[in-house]
């Protein structure tokens, strides 16, 4: 059984997959310890491996079918590349995690570009603004879908990272082409990477900046409903602390982001809820329309249930879901057609 553990993982790469059992495989005089997703990358309590023959070491654990797992080997607080997995991603802090997508996950086709769906087109941007951003100026990029009707927008929050890891205007060409959402423009804007805790941590001077100097350059550039005409027909996304900006933009400038899209929001920092959780519990209630998602396998699950649980007590439209995955852009890529599908479904 060992030697067979052994054989697939060099043919067929690691780890090991069985149905719901995953076995990571290690060759060497001495083992490294395992951590991912699924023990909240906590390098205190790294998994060891257990040896199983001489040079050969290995560790099993159960996951549900459908999921999508990160995780990597580490020496102490080194991380150490794992040989026989050549499938790895940005974690967005500078390293590579390994991953593997359990029998019945795979990335959404919806982020691959198709030959015969109408293509939006996508421009690039600086902003400017010296009042409200660190550094003066960021980057975003404009989509206009391919209609010529006026479409409402959505402000996509770390945008180049949506734009780039989860292909977000290609999934809006499929959505829109297959009658799964109507037309919708996106304005992607960066964030200010070593503030962006500042600049996302329920912060009225980003809310300002949306409303003063990416909407007056997206109403430019982009075919666009009329806000006034249209009260809260725009929309905001984001992911993790980004997730937390949507809700608290959404909050704070309803009649324009009447539409938030949450994914693993950040609604607590240590043992201390964000202003948002106050503002929802003690202010009136808004007229928004929110999607939350979050994974099982992140350390963020039970804030994202609580919020929710505060949102429909308040009386919010509010729909959540979770799904087996940990807190990435591989997994937000392929769950956020969901909420834009609910947010902005063809007949909404």
């Amino acid at each position: 059984m060992t030697l067979a553990l052994l054989k697939r993982a060099q043919s067929e790469g690691a780890p090991v997959i069985d149905g719901k059992s995953v076995t990571f495989v290690w060759r060497g005089r001495n083992a490294p310890q395992l951590i991912g997703d699924f023990n909240n990358w906590d390098v205190k309590n790294a998994l060891g491996l257990n040896r199983v023959a001489p040079g050969v070491w290995m560790h099993s654990l159960t996951f549900p079918r459908d999921a999508y797992i990160e995780y990597t080997y580490v020496r102490g607080d080194e991380r150490v590349p794992d040989p026989l997995n050549s499938r790895s991603a940005p974690n967005g802090l500078g390293d590579v995690n390994h991953f593997f997508f359990m029998p019945n996950a795979a990335p959404t086709p919806l982020a691959q570009r198709k030959r015969d769906v109408l293509r939006g087109e996508v421009t690039r941007h600086v902003v400017q603004n010296e009042w409200f951003l660190v550094g003066g100026k960021r980057t975003m990029y404009l989509y206009q879908p391919p209609v010529t009707q006026p479409c409402p927008l959505v402000v996509v929050l770390d945008g180049p990272a949506y734009l780039r890891r989860c292909k977000l205007p290609n999934m809006v060409d499929n959505l829109i082409a297959q009658g799964r959402i109507q037309p919708v423009a996106l304005a992607l804007v960066d964030s200010a990477q070593r503030a962006r805790a500042i600049e996302y941590a329920c912060s009225e001077t980003t809310v300002g900046f949306l409303l003063e100097s990416v909407l007056p350059v997206a109403r430019a550039q982009l075919n666009l409903l009329d806000i006034q005409a249209h009260l809260g027909a725009y929309g905001i996304l984001g992911a993790s602390l980004g997730g937390l900006m949507a809700l608290y933009a959404g909050v704070r400038a309803p009649e324009v982001f009447g539409r938030v899209l949450s994914q693993s929001g950040s609604f607590t920092f240590g043992e201390r809820d964000f202003v948002v959780i106050d503002l929802i519990r003690d202010g009136s209630v808004k007229p928004l329309k929110i999607w939350m998602d979050v994974g099982r396998f992140e350390w963020l699950l039970e804030s994202n249930r609580r919020m929710h649980a505060l949102l429909v007590e308040r009386g919010y439209d509010a729909a959540y879901r979770e799904y087996n995955g940990g807190h990435n852009y591989p997994a937000w890529r392929d769950d956020v057609w969901r909420g834009l599908e609910w947010l902005f479904g063809a007949k909404g």
